[in-house]
């Protein structure tokens, strides 16, 4: 088996496209469509190249780690309001030559059966080992719990209080960060919010919403509301900041 080791995005710009295919089944088509994350992809790539880190096996990805830069003072009612907020402070700050002090890694993806087998944890390690060699202070994460779709109805500050036995969270993906010394900080509401009509909301989720409500959807960490009369899908996540240094 091939040693795996780390690039970047801007040491292997050649692999990117393998990354986005490979791994973009990882991840529900609703946030995908995510209109923030979207409008400012293009430049978060061009800002934050750096930080976009591959966990590779000879030449092929399998898995990716995303972040990006920004000014936080350390305190918890000061925080971004989740991923979009981090997303859009960053690429702001960036463009109005704000010196960043902290890391928000954004997202971290493994290739679909390679799952399980610590390479998360080693993608967040490489990122957490950039921000230190940037001269960042700070490395938090807006997390999106594995398990929280299976509790839609739940607050997310409920959530983030469901421990095992041996102390660590209930959910997988908590327990990998927990495990490199993160901790839970709190709930970043409205993290990503996600409009759209009726009818792509049915395409995005192989659903049918016959009437104005609110429906538990497949992958959704929280309701997804309906309004038929407006023709209006709205979609805000609510997602667990947590802090590694």
């Amino acid at each position: 088996m091939p040693t795996m080791t780390i690039a970047t995005s801007n040491e292997r710009p050649d692999l990117q496209e393998q990354a986005r295919t490979a791994l973009r089944g990882g991840w529900p088509t609703f946030v995908l469509h995510d209109p923030l994350s979207n409008a400012h992809r293009e430049r978060v790539g061009a800002y934050f190249a750096h930080f976009d880190v591959l966990l590779l096996e000879g030449d092929v990805v399998v898995a990716d780690g995303r972040a990006v830069a920004l000014r936080w003072d350390g305190a918890t009612d000061t925080l971004p309001a989740g991923y979009d907020g981090a997303l859009v402070g960053a690429v702001t700050e960036h463009e109005a030559g704000v010196v960043p002090d902290t890391l928000a890694v954004m997202a971290v993806t493994v290739r679909p059966g390679r799952t399980g087998a610590g390479l998360a944890g080693r993608v967040i390690t490489a990122l957490r080992e950039r921000a230190v060699a940037a001269g960042l202070e700070r490395v938090i994460a807006p997390v999106r719990p594995a398990l929280k779709a299976r509790y839609p109805l739940t607050a997310m500050a409920d959530f983030a209080r469901w421990t095992r036995e041996d102390g660590l969270h209930l959910d997988p993906w908590i327990r990998t960060h927990q495990r490199l010394g993160a901790s839970i900080v709190g709930p970043a509401p409205r993290s990503m919010v996600v409009p759209g009509t009726v009818a792509q909301w049915e395409r995005w989720t192989g659903m049918a919403f016959p009437q104005t409500g609110r429906y538990i959807v497949p992958d959704a960490l929280d309701l997804v509301e309906i309004d038929r009369e407006r023709d209006q899908g709205l979609y805000a996540e609510t997602n667990l900041w947590m802090r590694h240094l």
